[in-house]
């Protein structure tokens, strides 16, 4: 299909046709990050309740290969969420740069297999649990504002999952979860309970001792000179997520 002297939001409005009759998601390539806002803004302006159709957008990364810092925990939640959303979305509208599309991507097992729910009723290990978030790249902090971060005090687990618009905050009766409350990052106040919530990995990339052990055995095979010397060699052997490791 070609469309040709389109002018205005007119592009916007033929996109949002095909993706209507379209059987599976529509992935569309914009020039650069201003034509992939003004198509968002157009597509979701075309939209009716009639005929609603979920229009997404992959971000990038904003970093760049080499810099000592990496994406904003923010743009890594978006990006996740709707990565683990992809082998099931039958129809929709995902945006994104050509930038972004030539970017290497997580495989779907990877996501997946990171990925469990906790809910209520459910009896947890807490040492075992801190092990499998650390290893999914979330971090422990003393009180949870961000996604990406958890809190352990007392029988309160506190836990803001990548993908998820809001922190949680799990009340454990022993070893059992006995509540999950929904509260507000800033005012640390709950709002509203839930039944169970779901954990994506915090990271594009694993953090078990396999994923460790290749990382230190092709930073050796590409760079030169003792790789005790670089700082992001010695904190990855050490299991920890150092800032700028994305690009590797």
């Amino acid at each position: 299909m070609a469309w040709h002297g389109l002018h205005g939001a007119t592009e916007a409005l033929a996109l949002y046709q095909a993706a209507l009759s379209a059987t599976h998601p529509l992935v569309v390539v914009a020039r650069d990050v201003r034509h992939l806002r003004m198509l968002e803004s157009e597509i979701k302006f075309f939209q009716n309740s009639a005929a609603a159709l979920n229009t997404h957008l992959l971000p990038d990364w904003e970093c760049l290969p080499y810099d000592l810092f990496s994406p904003h925990p923010n743009i890594t939640s978006r990006r996740l969420r709707l990565l683990s959303s992809l082998p099931e979305m039958q129809r929709g509208i995902v945006l994104l740069t050509l930038e972004t599309l030539l970017q290497r991507l997580p495989p779907t097992d990877f996501i997946l297999g990171q990925s469990f729910s906790l809910e209520v009723g459910r009896e947890i290990d807490i040492d075992s649990m801190r092990q499998r978030l650390m290893t999914s790249g979330y971090r422990s902090v003393g009180q949870v504002m961000g996604p990406g971060e958890y809190a352990v005090r007392g029988g309160i687990f506190d836990i803001f999952p990548v993908g998820a618009r809001e922190p949680f905050r799990l009340d454990l009766f022993g070893d059992v979860i006995e509540k999950i409350r929904i509260f507000d990052p800033e005012d640390q106040r709950s709002l509203a309970d839930t039944e169970a919530i779901r954990l994506l990995p915090a990271r594009e990339f694993p953090l078990t001792p396999d994923a460790i052990n290749l990382f230190r055995r092709k930073f050796r095979h590409h760079f030169e000179g003792d790789p005790q010397s670089q700082q992001i060699y010695r904190e990855v052997s050490r299991g920890n997520p150092s800032p700028g490791l994305d690009y590797y």
